[in-house]
């Protein structure tokens, strides 16, 4: 019985060190397996992977940017200054340049060649009829002085004299008023320009003050632009405008005036732009303009960066943890690819660029280090 027992107890010990080393085993294996399982249960917590870009202060320009319209900066009418004359020549046509005291239109003289005919053989009368009564005043005097002349007759040739005197003078004044019509049939530009309109033809009879021809004076144009009434505060001459036309070419340009008056229709006043002489610019354009306001520090994000979301704008703000934060923000002017965050961040915060429009409110997320940057 003994010897039996003894043999027993070697086999149960073997046991017990086969059983213990299983599970030293086992446990080992267990700890080797954690952190794979921690790193994978982190990599399924993040719903995706996300670009950020710190946020720091740089300085900006700041613009408004409004609508209007390229118009000339004078349009002149050009009208004949004396009526019922038959048009002769028109001797220029739209979009000829023109010089000051160039002629224009040509109406016909022939009438008025002959009125000034007779207003001048009318002068000679009148001259003639003065020295006669010259004559007859001075052998007046004469005899009036030999006491021979009543004095009544006297102040008669008196009179006389000074009537014809007075026809005379308007003879002179009838035939100058004919000469100065003679010289209106030839209408002439008042100043330089381009002609940008023509109602006239030939052979038609030409009203005094009836528009013949319109003229670009210059050829000076200018930008208007529709202000709000609550930003004319920020607007002064001498501002810089950069003005863009439909088909998005820009054109640089200078504040010259701001209207004293708002509409009442729109609450907008004009703002008066001076533009280059340019062919591509054209009186009737539509243009959209940047008048550059102040300079001064700002937060810029890029465009993708904020989510529009029920009427506001949102950034998300990464966290501790890899976490993000949805933060409403009140944006300002866009520039290029960027916009302006006027409030809702603080410096330093790093935002979301790619993804956000993705993402909800306590997400986590896995950041990229390839485009992490500003």
């Amino acid at each position: 019985m003994a010897p039996h027992a003894s043999r027993a107890r070697p086999r149960v010990a073997v046991s017990l060190g086969l059983a213990a080393f299983a599970a030293l085993a086992l446990s080992a294996c267990g700890r080797n397996e954690t952190a794979p399982a921690a790193a994978a249960a982190a990599a399924r917590d993040a719903v995706m992977t996300v670009t950020v870009t710190p946020l720091g202060r740089v300085e900006l320009t700041r613009t408004l940017s409004i609508n209007g319209s390229v118009h000339a900066w004078q349009d002149v009418i050009i009208a004949s200054e004396v009526g019922g004359y038959r048009v002769a020549e028109v001797l220029v046509d739209v979009g000829d340049r023109v010089k000051k005291g160039q002629r224009l239109v040509a109406l016909s003289t022939a009438l008025l060649e002959a009125e000034v005919a007779a207003k001048q053989a009318t002068l000679k009368q009148r001259e003639a009829e003065l020295m006669n009564a010259d004559a007859a005043l001075e052998r007046g005097q004469s005899l009036a002085a030999m006491n021979l002349l009543s004095k009544s007759d006297l102040d008669r040739l008196t009179s006389e004299q000074l009537a014809s005197r007075s026809r005379l003078e308007a003879a002179r004044a009838d035939l100058e008023t004919s000469r100065l019509r003679l010289e209106f049939t030839d209408v002439v530009a008042p100043d330089d320009g381009v002609i940008t309109s023509r109602t006239v033809t030939v052979g038609q009879i030409a009203q005094a003050g009836g528009e013949m021809l319109r003229l670009l004076r210059n050829g000076r144009i200018e930008w208007r632009g529709e202000a709000p009434e609550t930003r004319l505060n920020d607007l002064r001459a001498g501002q810089s405008v950069r003005v863009f036309t439909a088909d998005g070419i820009p054109f640089n340009g200078t504040v010259r005036v701001v209207a004293p008056t708002i509409s009442t229709n729109d609450r907008t006043a004009l703002v008066y732009v001076d533009l280059p002489a340019d062919e591509r610019l054209r009186p009737g354009m539509f243009a959209r303009g940047e008048i550059a306001i102040g300079t001064g520090p700002a937060y810029m994000v890029p465009l993708e960066s904020v989510v529009s979301s029920d009427g506001y704008s949102y950034v998300f703000v990464l966290g501790e943890g890899n976490v993000v934060a949805r933060r409403r923000v009140e944006t300002g002017a866009v520039h290029e690819d960027a916009i302006e965050v006027v409030s809702g961040v603080e410096d330093g915060e790093r935002i979301v660029v790619k993804g956000a429009g993705f993402l909800k409110d306590g997400d986590r997320v896995s950041v990229s280090s390839s485009v992490t940057g500003s």
